[in-house]
């Protein structure tokens, strides 16, 4: 593994700890102490897993993009893309769902967009990338 990938496993990995914290917040949404419409709570649930499932994407991705012939901004665009969405997806559940009594995402749904266009082009590229090396 590069060093580039090395580093960037371990602080993706550094991130898991909040992933944890949102599980501990996820079982008091689900007990009821914290006031959410079923829409929140079905945009809480989605933003926790969609960020745990693409953490451990962009873990694996980061186990492959050093197995490709990828250079210069392609091969930062294979490294990257996946953790930022990660980041973007959850985020955009979370943002998007803000709000006292929401029943619908707000403004802030771009947000959720954004991640998944950047988790296409981070799949895309590395699957490409692994193909043709």
């Amino acid at each position: 593994m590069s060093d580039a990938s090395r580093i960037l496993a371990g602080v993706i990995l550094l991130t898991v700890v909040t992933i944890q914290f949102g599980g501990y917040f996820m079982t008091k949404i689900v007990r009821g102490q914290v006031p959410m419409t079923d829409f929140q709570k079905n945009f809480a649930r989605a933003g926790h897993a969609h960020a745990g499932v693409l953490v451990i994407l962009s873990l694996v991705g980061l186990l492959c993009v050093d197995q490709t012939n990828l250079g210069g901004f392609l091969l930062w665009v294979a490294r990257l893309a996946i953790p930022i969405a990660a980041i973007l997806m959850s985020g955009g559940f979370f943002a998007s769902s803000a709000g006292k009594d929401r029943t619908q995402p707000n403004q802030f749904i771009w947000v959720l967009w954004l991640g998944a266009a950047s988790l296409a082009v981070g799949v895309l590229t590395l699957g490409i990338g692994l193909i043709v090396a």
